[in-house]
């Protein structure tokens, strides 16, 4: 699908996956991925097809993934990466002019982190360009009221930062944040293998792993559902499988999602007690890309004792929330940037 001369552009730009859509259709939805040639710097693949080629290239081509604790870390490889995918869209040029253009950005960064994603936008021509934090548009792209008087918590468990904020006012008036989330719950898995079974295994096998066995309550987990993982002995130094069930995967995962729940914790107990009163009787509102995994609602209920609402589309809630507020800049204007 391609823009019209000018035109809205929302970016949801995340540790895993980059979407972008414009007020009503979402475009583009592929990994957070790039592979550049060594000696060229030239770009060789972007997006689905760079993840394919993910810790299989060679001494020529170099893959990367140019955000890290969902904030960019390689500012230059964010700008082409961007600008790829972007042009799978649309045709980057000088005469392209969007009219709004806005992305989210964690709550949890710096200047020197808001003003990297702020360069990453700059090379495209743009009325207005805008940040918005990705927790309140999370919530708007859950059809969450953020305008009216009542406090919401949000819980977004992303690819490189877990954020937990209570929104009210169309503001933040509590937020916590612990850089446990996707990645690391994937390198937990990497660590498991390596300690219990001596084997070596991929970012890309122990994401796989997760997706298909991941969960965070061990009554649900079964002894019975499992998979071989393939990797390299490090004793022998060949190619091999080992066995993991739902069962030990719900142990391995159990101390980073434990953060996560001190995190959740922090939140409630400094919060106001006027907003506290609104958690209690609307509960947890869960969404990112990890709201999906087994038994997180049952694992939240259990321990704060609260209802618990998981996103229906975890992974398009920022993006969502943003294509409504360039629907209304204007009704939104106070939470962007």
């Amino acid at each position: 699908m391609l823009f019209s001369k000018t035109q809205d552009l929302a970016i949801d730009l995340g540790n895993t996956n980059t979407l972008l859509r414009d007020q009503t259709h979402l475009l583009l939805s592929e990994p957070s991925v790039i592979v550049m040639d060594s000696n060229t710097q030239k770009v060789e693949a972007v997006g689905e097809q760079a993840y394919q080629m993910l810790e299989k290239t060679h001494s020529y081509l170099h893959s990367i993934r140019p955000l890290h604790g969902g904030v960019i870390s390689d500012g230059a490889s964010a700008k082409k990466m961007v600008w790829e995918m972007v042009a799978k869209i649309s045709r980057p040029s000088m005469l392209r002019r969007f009219n709004y253009l806005v992305s989210g950005v964690p709550l949890d960064t710096t200047a020197v982190e808001q003003r990297a994603l702020r360069d990453t936008l700059d090379q495209f021509s743009a009325r207005q360009t805008h940040l918005v934090y990705e927790p309140i548009a999370a919530a708007i792209g859950m059809g969450l009221n953020i305008q009216e008087p009542e406090g919401k918590l949000i819980v977004d468990i992303g690819g490189g930062i877990t954020e937990i904020v209570v929104i009210s006012l169309s503001g933040v008036a509590v937020s916590t944040s612990v850089r446990t989330a996707g990645d690391v719950l994937d390198e937990e898995i990497q660590h498991y293998f390596r300690r219990e079974h001596h084997l070596a295994i991929g970012l890309k096998t122990a994401e796989f792993v997760k997706r298909q066995l991941g969960c965070f309550f061990q009554p649900l987990a079964s002894a019975k559902q499992g998979l071989h993982v393939k990797g390299k002995d490090l004793r022998e130094g060949i190619p091999t499988t080992r066995w993991i069930n739902e069962v030990d995967l719900c142990r391995v995962l159990e101390r980073p999602f434990g953060l996560i729940l001190n995190c959740i914790q922090q939140t409630l107990e400094i919060c106001p007690p006027e907003l506290a009163g609104d958690i209690y009787k609307n509960g947890l509102f869960i969404t990112g890309g990890h709201a999906k995994l087994k038994g997180l609602a049952e694992r939240l209920h259990k321990t704060f004792q609260l209802p618990v609402h998981i996103d229906q589309q975890p992974l398009l809630s920022v993006s969502n929330g943003i294509a409504q507020i360039l629907k209304k800049p204007d009704h939104f204007r106070s939470v962007l940037m």
